[in-house]
């Protein structure tokens, strides 16, 4: 695949990544004991970090929460969809970046992607504390205790954390077998695979 076509179908994924970010919650919304904790957002802009590169993850990432305010008015700009941005941009840049390097490390694909995965929720979750703590030292208004934090990236969030974990490698096991993850990929997946041999 030339460069051009590599580029016009990681855009044209990216923007197919940002619909499923704004449609994904209305489907999980139908569940209402869960469908809030089960994250759906989350779901397509790791994938678009795997899938496109972290620089499609982080823009798909950032813009996410802001498009879906504008569109649909949820989830709510501030504070909650300010701090979701610079989450999920974390996300999808992070998903991006480390599968390349664990890949070029020649660590097998199953284990990049959840040490790839694990790492990017853990240090999204912390990046979202962290926003919503500075948000609530420059808003008075607001408090934000590390019970709040630990409450909202991982009590509540447990339900979204195991979907994630079961469905996102899944779907990118799926892809690799049928040599779609490769042919997108910044680095060649089967040429890391051949030189372990050697």
């Amino acid at each position: 695949m030339s460069k051009r076509s590599k580029l016009i179908l990681k855009i044209s994924l990216s923007g197919l990544f940002l619909a499923l970010a704004m449609v994904l919650p209305f489907l999980t919304g139908q569940i209402p004991e869960i469908g809030s904790m089960l994250s759906p957002m989350h779901i397509p802009v790791l994938i678009c970090g795997f899938i496109c590169g972290w620089q499609y993850g982080l823009a798909v990432g950032f813009i996410s929460p802001l498009l879906r305010f504008i569109m649909f008015g949820m989830p709510p700009f501030y504070p909650v969809g300010l701090a979701m941005s610079f989450e999920l941009a974390t996300y999808g840049a992070l998903s991006g970046l480390l599968f390349i390097l664990l890949v070029k490390k020649n660590l097998k694909n199953i284990f990049s992607i959840y040490i790839t995965l694990v790492i990017s929720m853990l240090i999204g979750r912390i990046v979202w504390g962290v926003v919503r703590y500075f948000i609530a030292v420059l808003d008075q208004t607001m408090v934000f205790t590390f019970n709040a934090f630990m409450a909202g990236a991982f009590i509540s969030a447990w339900p979204g954390i195991i979907l994630h974990l079961i469905l996102i490698p899944a779907i990118l096991i799926a892809l690799e077998k049928a040599n779609f993850l490769n042919k997108l990929s910044n680095v060649d997946i089967k040429e890391v695979e051949l030189e372990k041999q050697i």
